[in-house]
């Protein structure tokens, strides 16, 4: 999966996140899709357009949606494949 300077970072707090699907279900241009185990998996970030739509409806508040400008030095981020 290619990433482009354009992609926006999406981070799942697996610790935080209870596998509940919400934030599939919310996603319009179906980034996430869930693991063997449920949690959510960001398998076409370039298709993101930053809707924030999972993000705003995680009760948990575990999936964060970021420009890539606003990326901390060092995180391991889904866009990356993990």
């Amino acid at each position: 999966m290619a990433t482009t300077s354009q992609t926006p970072v999406i981070t799942i707090k697996d610790e935080w996140c209870k596998r509940c699907g919400i934030c599939i279900a919310f996603c319009p241009k179906q980034v996430l899709e869930a693991e063997k185990d449920g949690k959510p998996k960001a398998v076409r970030p370039e298709a993101c357009t930053r809707c924030e739509m999972c993000e705003l409806r995680c009760p948990d508040y575990a999936i964060e949606v970021l420009a890539p400008e606003n990326q901390a030095p060092g995180l391991a981020v889904a866009a990356a494949g993990g």
